[in-house]
């Protein structure tokens, strides 16, 4: 599989957990990649991870925190 083919399978696992109503909690970052926490928003007991691998796809999620954290800060 190509770079950009992996990168967009883990964009769109990425994408499918947040549309389901999760945010990104806490990111560990360890030698295979990194590994997501997600927290659903209506209710802190639901969780989920997602083992991320490539560089582009932890781009992508720094993206969405910062992203995120702009819209915090001017509203």
């Amino acid at each position: 599989m190509s770079a950009f083919a992996e990168f967009e399978q883990e964009k769109q696992q990425i994408d499918a957990i947040l549309a389901q109503g999760y945010t990104i909690a806490a990111i560990q970052e360890n030698l295979d990649g990194a590994l997501l926490h997600f927290t659903q928003a209506s209710s802190h007991a639901e969780r989920t991870q997602l083992q991320i691998l490539t560089a582009d796809a932890r781009k992508y999620v720094t993206t969405l925190l910062f992203a995120r954290q702009t819209q915090l800060a001017s509203s």
